[in-house]
């Protein structure tokens, strides 16, 4: 028998993250990625970069042109950004830096499972902000969580995934002023936005930390590229605890070259929100359909189906949506059933997941 036991207890409490992944569906629209891949051209220049280097010495300890290409892009100072292998881990790299034994740590919730998952494991006390029942995360319930545990951590989206909603950014930036410790603001989804980042934030407030992902608006999910900025003293102490050669010199060189294409990003980004509004009012129309709407690639779906059946009988027709009843708050409640998310493919996806639609709930497509 292996020896289990001297596993942490917080680690043995825990499940493992797995996300069933494959690229065999008609209409992939359950991971909240981009539909579109990176075109032919940039692929290879990227890749002919880096067969210039050589394979057998060591990338840079860190990815330094593309942290200064992102300083440079969101202008901040040097010493400004850290680049890890995806957001994710990055929320680790959080999690060893701040959060110890029975440190409290403001998460509302729903949020993004990970970010729970890791203030557990660090051994973290979660104080949890339930969402209204609109399923937004109101501002003040949250500074008063965090003022009334001192929490050193305080951690917002917006985007907020799986829900869609958002936060002002006049509220922003209360809580900015107000936690008495570091608040992190998840970015992932801000390319979806029109108006202000929390990048502005910086400039005034030395205890913000933004997050930011290549994995949603810049479609490289399977390249593992994140980004956190904040102010150089505090991402400073935050690389201390970082491993080096995290990120490689491919990962570097595909960074680089669709932060050259802005246009292209812009240009998606656009017709994925026109793609959205497109699809929410149309399953809004059906009877006995409800739909909150998303302000990211993504949104929720509320059917007379139960979300198992509903994402069943849409698989069986070749198309993968996600079940989120695993949140509490989307579970369903006095008889009425949970939420399924679906994010936003392209065109032809689209018109796929219209088509299973249609058919599983036995209306005709418009």
């Amino acid at each position: 028998m292996p020896p289990i036991h001297l596993v942490r207890p917080e680690i043995r409490a825990e499940r493992a993250y797995r996300v069933p992944t494959t690229l065999a569906a008609h209409a992939k629209v359950d991971q909240n990625e981009s539909p579109y891949d990176l075109p032919d051209e940039v692929k290879r220049a990227a890749l002919d970069a880096f067969a210039a280097t050589p394979w057998n010495r060591y990338p840079d300890d860190r990815p330094h042109r593309l942290v200064a290409a992102l300083e440079e892009a969101n202008g901040l100072g040097a010493g400004s950004v850290i680049v890890g292998r995806g957001s994710n881990e990055l929320t680790h790299t959080l999690g060893l830096c701040f959060l110890d034994a029975d440190t409290p740590v403001v998460l509302p919730s729903p949020m993004f499972a990970l970010w729970a998952s890791v203030a557990r494991m660090h051994g973290a006390k979660v104080v949890d902000v339930p969402a209204e029942k609109d399923l937004r995360h109101d501002p003040d319930a949250i500074l008063s969580a965090a003022r009334r545990s001192a929490a050193p951590l305080t951690i917002v989206t917006t985007p907020n995934n799986p829900t869609g909603q958002t936060i002002d950014h006049v509220d922003l930036e209360r809580l900015a002023a107000g936690v008495p410790g570091v608040l992190v603001i998840d970015e992932a989804y801000h390319e979806f936005l029109d108006g202000p980042t929390s990048i502005d934030l910086l400039a005034e407030h030395d205890n913000v930390i933004v997050m930011r992902t290549f994995s949603k608006a810049f479609g490289l999910a399977g390249v593992r590229l994140g980004a956190m900025m904040g102010h150089p003293d505090l991402i400073q102490e935050i690389e201390k605890s970082r491993l080096p050669f995290l990120v490689g010199r491919l990962g570097e060189e595909v960074g680089l070259a669709i932060l050259d294409r802005s246009d292209l990003v812009a240009e998606r980004v656009a017709e994925l929100k026109a793609e959205r509004e497109s699809l929410e009012t149309w399953l809004a129309g059906l009877d006995g359909v409800e739909v909150l709407p998303g302000r990211a690639n993504f949104f929720l779906v509320r059917t007379p189906l139960a979300p198992a059946d509903l994402i069943r009988e849409m698989a069986e027709r070749g198309v993968l949506i996600r079940d989120v009843t695993g949140y509490p708050a989307l579970a369903g409640a006095d008889g009425r059933p949970g939420w399924s998310r679906i994010s936003v493919g392209a065109p032809d996806e689209n018109r796929v997941v219209r088509a299973a639609l249609a058919d599983v709930l036995g209306v005709a497509v418009s």
